[in-house]
């Protein structure tokens, strides 16, 4: 027991929760969820004395959380253009 106290890092690692929840609200709900299903997890895995695994979750929560916001991006960037491009062919549209 003694080794694994020995072995053990000072601190759990983030578990970048609050990055899940906010990609899961504002950008990407699918890679949302996943971030905050992998965030949950550290914790348990740290008390647990899988310190592997509870890096990897929270790696993985952080991750999910970038890949959400950066579709999240994507998709809000690609609706500005589609609405300009639409009002600008009603404007066309409308001077004929």
């Amino acid at each position: 027991m003694e080794n694994q106290d020995l072995n053990k890092p000072q601190a759990a690692p983030d578990n970048n929760l609050v990055w899940a929840i906010l990609c899961t609200i504002l950008c990407c709900l699918p890679a949302g969820v996943y971030a905050i299903i992998r965030a949950t997890k550290v914790n348990t895995l740290w008390m647990q004395g899988d310190y592997d695994g509870a890096q990897k979750a929270a790696a993985d929560a952080k991750k999910w959380s970038i890949i959400g916001a950066i579709v999240g991006a994507i998709i809000i960037v690609l609706y500005i253009i589609l609405v300009f491009v639409l009002g600008m062919a009603g404007i066309a549209a409308g001077r004929h």
